[in-house]
C-alpha cells in the first residue's frame, strides 16, 4: 500500500488539470466549429495524461540521479530523492508510461485520420517528439531543462501542439486564428513552469540547472511572469474579438481578476518558498479559464 502511495505521489496529480486544459481548449475550438468527434476527444486527454505522467516520472528519475532534488530544494520532496521508489523501479515506470503513450497515441491517429498514412506519419512522428521531450527535460547529459530551453518547448508543446493538433484531428482543418488561445495556453503554461523554477533558483544553481528564471534574476524572472499571464489574457480577448457575436463570448473574464490579484501577490513576495502555493492556483485558473472560453464559444 504504501509503494502504490508513492506511486501517486511521483505521478504529480496536481500537474495534471494543466496538462488537460490545452486539449480542452482545442476540444472546445472544434465542438464550436460543428465538426468534432468524443472518440478522438478522450483519446486525446488520455494520451496526454500519459505524457505528462511520463514527463512527471522522467523529471523524478532525471533530477533524482543528478542531485538537483535534494535538501535543500523548497518544493514537495520527490520520491527518488525520499528513496521511496529506487532509480531502477523508477525507469521500468518510464518504460510503462511510454508504451501507454504510444498505443494511445496511436490508437488516435488511427480514430482520426484513418488510412491517411502522410497525415498518420507526420502525427505519429509529432508524438514521438513529444514522448522524448518529456523524457529528456531532464535526461541524459544534454537535458534541454538544464539549458535554459525549458520554457520553448512547455510553449510549443502545451500550447501550439496540444490546442492546434486537438483541433486537427477533430475538424481536419487549420484556423490560423487558433494560434492566439493556442498561445495564451502555452504561455499559462509557461507560467507554471517559470513559478517553479523561480521558486528553486538557488538549488538549480547550486546543482547546474540552468532555467529561464535563473539566467533572467529573481527580480527580472517575476517581470517576465507578469507578461506571460498579461500576453496570456489579452491574445484571447483579440481572439474572441475577432469572433464576436456576442458578449457572452467573453464569460472567461471572470477569470481575470483571480490572475491579476496573484500577479500583484507574486511580485511582492522576497521569501521563495511562499510563490510553491501559486503554482497550483495558476494551474486550476488555467483549467477554470479553459471551462469558461469553452462556454462561451460554443454556447454564446
Amino acid at each position: 500500500m504504501t509503494k502504490i502511495i508513492s506511486w501517486i505521489v511521483a505521478f504529480r496529480l496536481r500537474t495534471l488539470p494543466l496538462a488537460i486544459s490545452s486539449i480542452l481548449m482545442g476540444s472546445f475550438l472544434a465542438i464550436a466549429s460543428g465538426n468534432y468527434n468524443w472518440a478522438i476527444i478522450w483519446l486525446s486527454i488520455v494520451t496526454t495524461l500519459f505524457l505528462q505522467i511520463l514527463s512527471n516520472l522522467a523529471n523524478d528519475y532525471g533530477d533524482g540521479i543528478k542531485g538537483t532534488d535534494n535538501e535543500e530544494r523548497l518544493g514537495p520532496k520527490r520520491t527518488i530523492q525520499s528513496g521511496e521508489i529506487s532509480p531502477k523501479e523508477m525507469k521500468a515506470g518510464i518504460i510503462v508510461f511510454v508504451l501507454l503513450s504510444l498505443i494511445s497515441g496511436i490508437w488516435l491517429i488511427f480514430e482520426s485520420l484513418g488510412s491517411n498514412w502522410p497525415l498518420g506519419l507526420l502525427f505519429f512522428t509529432l508524438g514521438i517528439a513529444a514522448i522524448a521531450a518529456a523524457i529528456v527535460y531532464t535526461v541524459g547529459t544534454k537535458a534541454y531543462g538544464y539549458s535554459g530551453f525549458g520554457d520553448l518547448f512547455v510553449f510549443l508543446f502545451f500550447g501550439l501542439l496540444a490546442v492546434m493538433g486537438t483541433y486537427f484531428l477533430n475538424t481536419y482543418d487549420i484556423n490560423w486564428e487558433i494560434l492566439l488561445p493556442a498561445s495564451s495556453m502555452g504561455l499559462l503554461s509557461t507560467g507554471v513552469l517559470n513559478l517553479n523554477n523561480m521558486r528553486d533558483m538557488e538549488n538549480d544553481a547550486k546543482s547546474g540547472k540552468k532555467t529561464m528564471a535563473l539566467i533572467l534574476g529573481y527580480k527580472f524572472a517575476k517581470i517576465y511572469h507578469t507578461i506571460l499571464i498579461t500576453m496570456a489574457m489579452i491574445f484571447v480577448v483579440v481572439f474572441v474579438a475577432l469572433q464576436y457575436h456576442c458578449p457572452w463570448q467573453f464569460i472567461f473574464i471572470i477569470c481575470f481578476p483571480f490572475l491579476i490579484n496573484d500577479l500583484i501577490k507574486i511580485n511582492k513576495i522576497t521569501d521563495k518558498s511562499l510563490l510553491d502555493p501559486y503554482l497550483k492556483k495558476l494551474a486550476l485558473a488555467t483549467l477554470l479559464f479553459t471551462f469558461l472560453f469553452g462556454i462561451g464559444i460554443i454556447f454564446g
